[in-house]
């Protein structure tokens, strides 16, 4: 009689399991959530499949092979690009829930369509960031009807609520609907080429309960031995015993090694294990082996999590010298390719220190800062002395890590360790030693942070030795750590402004030389601000034309916001328009998907709107007090908690900002942060007056006025004019109050004669300015001279008013007909 044919490697997908498949497409989230072994990916793989040969789709694969969120996100975006999605490819990973959000929306935008699309996530157990649960489930609230969220675990990670609140969106598969049943047990074994007796298939049925992978390697032992396994066998010993000892041992050292591995393609398997035949290997692994599995872009391998595990094991056994040298290939590897964090652990692993802080230099401390804080140190502890002081630029970067993480110990005991690699190395080039002494004291300015004469010392002196520009800093990175203002976060006392201006711009050269122009234009915004609250509103414009000059086109997005800060609260005292509208700058920086810029423009607008009454104008993040959904870097927090201060005043919670003041002024103080201790100080007297304590409000306006006299402040009191006329009014009348309250009132006409009517809705805020000097019937050349435009760039500003207003015929006609509107703009 023949020998039956056994076909082990058959997919098996039960009618029951097809039927509990189907409503997958009816829903924005399905989970599958079983343990190891149940089948969870083939079954969502064969669904996909299905789905393919009924229509065209689109299809996202994401496996997670880590609890890393910098390497999930590195995953994310190549499983984009090799769906055809290019959205992900230059999106910055979101922090927080803001940019979690803006992520979410750009996504629906770009999936929505007639094209049924599914975004598939496997492996989610290894990723225990709730960030990524909570931003998964807010997805699916959002998602449009094509696009289908398929999610398989071993644990289950949805919170009750969102259960609840998802309903009918959401649609759960388990270990009921995936493990086999007595007939569906002896249907798979029939189609693997054997017949089970009743009693073979309820013994087996029993020792497995059903668990996908314990039948399959029950029959693969049957297939081979003729006998099932005693009940007892432990999985991963049947296992090995199974899928890797009767390999010969050339194909088990292979899976032996490339088991270290997440995902591989037949290239890296040749470098790793050094054998030439690696693509011929692993097409018989995957013809034999339901295990090692070719993923659909038919170039990447990857193994199901039983045999990485088995793999691993038998891994361990081999000679250690030969695991070192393994290791030393997989982090060779990953360095060639960019993949720092899996190159660094690879090294750690095989003791090669000097190669992993090779790779620390070439990350720059980019990938670095996605570790957890205390993972670094405890690498270094472990690395010889020797080994780091080999390695100053690598130092450097890790003084840069541990400031970021806050552990100035770590830091100034690497800084040591520098000053040490230098004295015992006196034969160092001039130029290196001078690059690397230099760096150091730029890094060590940043425990100066808002002390311009120490910072602008240790600037100079990094200049002065430094012949390129730092590794440890990058250009393109936020320069005010969430601030909108550069006069905020470096005036420190009363009567110190004239210094600290002088200070910043003697400083800031000498910055730009060893940054690449990090932060450029901060001097000059400094000063326009320090004009613009001294009420030299004139010397304010120029100053913010010429920032504005100086970043333009430079990518630093973050200090042009500083400049829309100050260009609109500028526009409501004098005849200076925003060169964008909120809404065109929205629009703009919409598309470039950097959370953190929206978020600074977002408490722009804030206060702005605040300020002017426009509570429907006020972003959502602000206008509900959500703030703790947002990543806000701690020398940025006090300036943002400060402008969600103006927008309580604005709402009127009085007391909400009377209880909040003596938190935000202890930690202005802490910070040395006298200006945005002046405006809390004048939130909190608006507040008290509001409530009728007038003599509270007295005295903090008392102690307003005085610190800001010596620099002659004027403007955070004229901002908020409306809230303290009447305690300037009873207050002593000096020189300072005379200013405040003849500002104060010129702002309230301007405010009341610049009510925007609804027929100008569509103007940008430039363009309506321009209309209120086209009224005054002043000329082109007039206008241009006023605005530091050209003649030209005016000429078009009146073109384009004229068409958006649908104005037509000749030019006196277009004057006559603009005249008639503004009379009736009441």
């Amino acid at each position: 009689m023949p020998k039956p044919k056994w076909k082990l490697n058959t997919i098996y997908i039960s009618e029951r399991l097809q039927e509990s498949l189907r409503p997958i497409s009816r829903c924005a989230l399905t989970t599958v959530v079983a343990p190891m072994g149940y089948g969870k990916t083939t079954a969502v793989n064969w669904y996909l499949e299905e789905r393919a040969k009924a229509g065209p789709l689109r299809v996202v694969r994401i496996s997670v092979y880590s609890d890393n969120l910098a390497i999930f996100w590195r995953s994310a975006q190549d499983a984009f690009a090799r769906a055809g999605i290019d959205l992900l490819r230059e999106y910055a990973c979101p922090t927080d829930a803001a940019g979690g959000g803006l992520l979410a929306d750009d996504l629906c935008h770009e999936l929505a369509g007639e094209t049924p699309c599914y975004l598939f996530i496997d492996d989610f157990h290894l990723l225990t960031d709730q960030r990524v649960t909570a931003f998964l489930c807010m997805l699916a609230g959002r998602l449009p009807a094509n696009v289908h969220l398929i999610i398989a675990s071993r644990d289950r990670f949805l919170p009750a609520a969102e259960i609840v609140r998802l309903g009918a969106r959401v649609y759960r598969l388990g270990t009921e609907q995936l493990r086999l049943n007595h007939t569906e047990l002896a249907v798979y074994a029939h189609r693997c080429g054997t017949e089970l007796s009743d009693a073979q298939a309820e013994s087996l049925l029993y020792s497995s309960e059903g668990w996908f992978s314990a039948v399959y390697l029950n029959l693969r032992t049957l297939s081979e031995h003729g006998t099932l396994p005693e009940r007892d066998s432990d999985i991963f010993t049947m296992f090995t015993a199974a899928m890797i000892e009767p390999l010969p041992q050339r194909q088990q050292e292979f899976l032996a090694v490339m088991g270290l591995a997440d995902e591989f393609t037949a290239e890296m398997a040749r470098f790793v294990t050094g054998d030439a035949d690696a693509e011929e290997l692993l097409a018989v692994l995957t013809a034999q082996n339901a295990f090692v599995k070719r993923l659909p872009d038919g170039v990447t391998y990857r193994f199901h999590h039983m045999m990485k595990e088995c793999a691993e094991r038998t891994f361990r056994t081999l000679d250690a010298e030969r695991q070192r040298r393994c290791r030393e290939r997989y982090g060779a590897w990953y360095e060639g390719r960019g993949q720092y964090l899996h190159a660094m652990a690879a090294y750690r692993r095989c003791g090669d220190y000097g190669a992993l802080l090779r790779v620390v230099q070439e990350d720059a401390g980019i990938l670095l800062a996605s570790l957890p804080p205390s993972e670094v140190p405890a690498a270094l502890d472990e690395c010889p002395a020797d080994a780091l002081k080999a390695h100053p630029f690598a130092l450097l970067v890790l003084m840069r890590s541990m400031f970021n993480w806050r552990n100035i110990p770590k830091m100034l005991e690497l800084k040591a360790l520098l000053l040490a690699a230098l004295e015992e190395h006196p034969e160092l080039p001039t130029q290196e030693r001078g690059d690397l002494l230099g760096e150091c004291d730029l890094i060590m300015s940043f425990l100066c942070y808002n002390d311009i004469s120490a910072m602008s010392r240790l600037h100079r002196s990094a200049s002065a030795q430094m012949s390129r520009p730092a590794i440890s800093i990058r250009s393109s990175g936020g320069w005010t750590f969430g601030s909108p203002s550069v006069l905020m976060m470096f005036y420190r006392a009363p009567g110190e402004l004239a210094g600290e201006l002088a200070e910043m711009t003697e400083c800031m050269p000498h910055y730009y030389k060893i940054t690449n122009g990090h932060g450029q234009g901060a001097e000059t915004i400094m000063r326009a601000e320090a004009a613009f609250v001294q009420g030299r509103f004139t010397d304010a414009h120029i100053a913010l034309e010429s920032a504005y000059a100086q970043i333009e086109g430079n990518g630093q997005e973050n200090m042009a916001l500083c400049c829309d800060f100050l260009a609109q609260r500028l526009s409501r005292y004098a005849e200076v328009g925003p060169h964008r509208s909120f809404a065109e700058r929205r629009t703009e920086l919409l598309r470039h998907h950097n959370a953190s810029w929206l978020n600074l423009w977002n408490a722009v607008s804030a206060y702005c709107h605040a300020l002017r009454g426009e509570m429907e104008q006020i972003p959502e993040v602000f206008a509900e007090h959500r703030l703790a959904s947002v990543s806000i870097l701690a020398p940025g927090r006090p300036m943002i908690e400060m402008i969600e201060n103006q927008v309580y005043l604005a709402q009127g919670a009085y007391a909400k900002v009377i209880g909040r003041s003596e938190g935000l002024l202890a930690l202005c103080e802490g910070m040395h942060y006298a200006l945005v201790a002046l405006h809390i100080r004048l939130q909190t007297a608006s507040a008290y007056e509001r409530l009728g304590k007038r003599r509270e409000a007295e005295a903090l306006l008392a102690q307003a006025l005085a610190d800001a006299a010596p620099d002659g402040i004027v403007m955070p009191f004229a901002e908020n004019y409306r809230y303290l006329k009447p305690l300037l009014a009873a207050g002593p009348q000096t020189a300072l109050t005379a200013r405040v309250l003849a500002l104060g009132e010129a702002g309230e006409r301007r405010q009341s004669g610049t009510v925007r009517p609804a027929a100008f809705a569509v103007l940008t805020e430039r363009e309506y300015a321009l209309v209120g000097l086209m009224a005054q019937r002043l000329t082109n050349r007039e206008i241009a001279e006023k605005l530091f435009l050209s003649e030209g760039s005016v000429k078009q500003y009146v073109n384009q008013i004229y068409s958006k207003l649908h104005i037509e015929g000749d030019q006196r006609t277009k004057r006559r007909r603009l005249a008639e509107l503004l009379a009736h703009k009441a």
